[in-house]
């Protein structure tokens, strides 16, 4: 399920530092605007410490953990929305994206220039927001300019339902609010708004990087930046992208706690922060669990079965019979499968059973 977070930002925030952080991938890093031109993607590995589990139980012979995607895209500037900087590539690779990390300059530092003059992370979110809604609303006003005639006089009542729909997203915009912020009844209206693909519904992630010191407390800064947000489903995360970096370069696990320690912290923000970017998808996972092989799989929140098993292989939803399911917190307290099925605590579920996040799970099907 290849869905992907973008990582945006003005220019010198720390964007390509903390992708370096969370992937294999290096993205060129550099004290100047535009080092980043073309996104960056890396396929980084969600921790979990359920599969770990699994895997001492299991000793198996293969082991698949989950995934997400981060892509570091290049810097936005003030004007991106009327080509300023590298305004349309800058939004088109936003576009392409499923959710937003948006990395907001947190800490003081004389020898990294910022773009602005100043270190003001409010004014900064401000930026490309406005220059997100800009293009929403030259994207809604072109679509309201479509759909106008046909809505008034062609008594196309799929028209209507469209403009309808344009006309609460524009509203919004025009308010500053996201496109996000504007919720619909009827799954109608709830597609129609998704295929429009307006940067500002993507779910945010504000993601404050801070310096060494408040890696763990946070600052000034971020309280600004808590202060500021307005939108009830928008998340704010902590990090410091140098601190990272640093425990990046060490390679014994024991010195990379240590160091945590040392700061007031228990576990990586790299760790969290992928965690946090994968929840941001609205992303889950259930286990397949044996000796040949214990594997991750990852899924939309609220999928039911069938969806699920079409997740190994299209076969598998097309024929879907039944799922085997078992809750990971009785495979582990009972010594795995045998001993579930001797307590009795294995469940046989049909087509409306709704897949729970660490459910074991083992598919019947028939083509």
């Amino acid at each position: 399920m290849a869905l992907q977070c973008g990582i945006v930002g003005l220019p010198n925030v720390g964007k390509s530092t903390l992708f370096n952080c969370l992937s294999n991938a290096k993205a060129q890093s550099a004290n100047f605007p535009f080092c980043t031109i073309e996104p960056n993607v890396g396929v980084i590995t969600v921790p979990d410490e359920r599969l770990n589990k699994l895997v001492e139980m299991c000793n198996p012979r293969s082991i698949v953990p989950a995934t997400v995607e981060i892509v570091d895209i290049a810097g936005l500037v003030k004007g991106a929305s009327k080509g300023e900087g590298l305004g349309n590539k800058f939004l088109a690779n936003i576009r392409e994206t499923d959710a937003i990390l948006h990395v907001l300059r947190c800490f003081d530092d004389d020898n990294i220039t910022h773009v602005d003059g100043s270190v003001n992370p409010v004014r900064d979110k401000e930026i490309i927001e406005y220059e997100l809604t800009l293009k929403d609303l030259e994207t809604v006003d072109a679509r309201i300019a479509k759909t106008l005639k046909q809505a008034q006089t062609g008594g196309d009542k799929v028209a209507k339902m469209q403009y309808d729909v344009l006309r609460q997203i524009k509203d919004a915009l025009d308010a500053g609010r996201p496109a996000r912020s504007v919720h619909f009844e009827t799954p109608d209206e709830q597609k129609f708004a998704r295929e429009l693909f307006l940067l500002t519904s993507k779910p945010v992630m504000y993601v404050c990087n801070v310096d060494d010191a408040s890696a763990a407390t946070g600052n000034a800064y971020v309280d600004a930046v808590r202060a500021s947000i307005d939108d009830p489903d928008a998340q704010i995360f902590v990090v410091s992208a140098q601190t990272e970096s640093e425990i990046a370069e060490l390679d014994i696990w024991e010195e990379r706690q240590e160091f945590l320690n040392e700061i007031g912290l228990n576990e990586s923000g790299v760790s969290r922060l992928i965690r946090a970017a994968y929840s941001l998808l609205d992303l889950q996972t259930y286990f397949t669990a044996g000796p040949d092989e214990v594997r991750a799989w990852t899924f939309r929140r609220g999928s039911k079965a069938p969806k699920c098993a079409g997740i190994i292989h299209t076969d598998f939803e097309k024929g879907f019979i039944r799922a085997e399911v078992i809750k990971y917190d009785d495979y582990v307290s009972l010594g795995g499968e045998q001993g579930v099925r001797e307590a009795g605590k294995l469940s046989v579920e049909g087509k409306d059973y709704v897949v729970q996040d660490g459910d074991i799970m083992h598919f019947r099907f028939n083509v």
